[in-house]
């Protein structure tokens, strides 16, 4: 894993949104590397992908003070659940927790042939009404599915929350920031093919902007292929700047201050 404790300081006080510190990849030392990142400062929202990882994740918000914690089950995993009631019933507990701030991460997936997306649907447009019913918002996952989760979300009016890692163009963009959505970004934007992102990321309303990491994955460059931390949003925050006309700290203060007023974070 790299060494990036020397990360600039405006990254203190970064709000990475989307995180995975219960991932395999972080076996072994995730203790360590929360508790790093706490002392730099940021804070941290770590996603689940099926009720096993998301009574893990609440367990690691309760561990740290820098974590919070998102519920819910991955567009992948759905194929998975044998037991619908069982499954909802786990779900609206976890979300009583006062440190589970999100349902997430949820959504659509079109990349991969399984499960069907017929089983896809099913289970997001049910964990959008289960986080209307608990005033939370929603973390999600749309990979190749922009369209038909623009469709879901103007279903769900009551629901708000955000398009994590977002992919789509500019105009999506603008069509899912006027109905309220925040669109956070995280290392993909600094990728050299990342031209699309780029692009809606110069539209997104500044009281819509969020930052992320997806940690273990999507490392921004110059560092992609290592084990992805949450204080390699410096990278991020500094295309941000680059492509909004600002500054990293700038950056860095905006999309936390959004964080914290869409997840209510104390």
């Amino acid at each position: 894993m790299p060494d990036t404790s020397a990360a600039p300081e405006f990254i203190s006080g970064a709000i990475d949104v989307h995180c995975h510190y219960s991932d395999a990849r972080f076996d072994g030392v995730m203790d360590g590397t929360i508790r790093r990142l706490g002392e730099m400062g940021i804070t941290l929202i770590e996603n689940a992908t099926d009720i096993p990882s998301a009574e893990k994740c609440a367990e690691i918000a309760e561990m740290y003070d820098n974590v919070y914690a998102a519920a819910g089950i991955y567009p992948g995993e759905t194929g998975k659940v044998t037991d619908e009631a069982e499954a909802v019933r786990r779900l609206s507990e976890l979300l009583e927790k006062p440190r589970v701030v999100a349902l997430g991460e949820i959504g659509l997936d079109r990349h991969w042939p399984e499960p069907p997306m017929e089983i896809q649907k099913h289970w997001f447009e049910l964990q959008l009404d289960i986080a209307a019913d608990h005033g939370v918002p929603v973390e999600i996952h749309d990979r190749e599915a922009h369209g038909e989760c623009v469709e879901a979300v103007r279903r769900h009016p009551k629901t708000k929350g955000m398009f994590h890692c977002f992919s789509g163009s500019a105009e999506t963009a603008r069509e899912l920031t006027s109905l309220g959505w925040y669109i956070s970004f995280g290392g993909a934007v600094t990728f050299k093919n990342a031209k699309k992102a780029s692009e809606a990321a110069a539209v997104v309303p500044n009281e819509l902007l969020l930052m992320e990491t997806d940690a273990p994955y999507m490392a921004p460059v110059p560092l992609r292929g290592e084990t992805c931390t949450s204080d390699m949003m410096a990278y991020t925050a500094a295309k941000l700047a680059d492509i909004r006309g600002t500054t990293p700290e700038d950056i860095v203060r905006l999309t936390a201050g959004n964080a914290k007023r869409l997840f209510d974070l104390k």
